[in-house]
């Protein structure tokens, strides 16, 4: 049995499905003879880009706020790494925002 993670990702509501297709496409959510398993819930990011950002919204130096998904999902071990490129590839933001723990889970 893989060792399993929580993976939390924020991500700007209109990018939130291509999101979830990609991490759930390398592995993300698969628990028992079902794939794609997820948690969503709205919730709003702040930033303020620095300069040297390429911001994908927002201007440099000034505060943002944007309509955000909070995506949860389980993956394992095995693919986590796969999971993060998928991710990282589909998202719209220079630094994706997201964090990953080892949990707990049945299998």
């Amino acid at each position: 049995m893989s060792q399993l993670h929580a993976l939390v990702i924020y991500v700007s509501d209109s990018h939130a499905e291509a999101v979830l297709t990609a991490i759930g496409d390398a592995g993300a959510g698969r628990l028992g003879d079902y794939s794609h398993c997820s948690f969503t819930s709205p919730g709003t990011g702040r930033f303020t880009p620095l300069p040297g950002a390429r911001p994908y919204i927002g201007i440099v130096g000034a505060p943002e706020a944007v309509s955000e998904t909070r995506v949860e999902c389980i993956v394992e071990d095995d693919v986590l790494d796969a999971v993060v490129q998928g991710l990282r590839r589909a998202h719209p933001y220079e630094e994706p925002a997201f964090m990953s723990w080892p949990v707990n889970g049945h299998r």
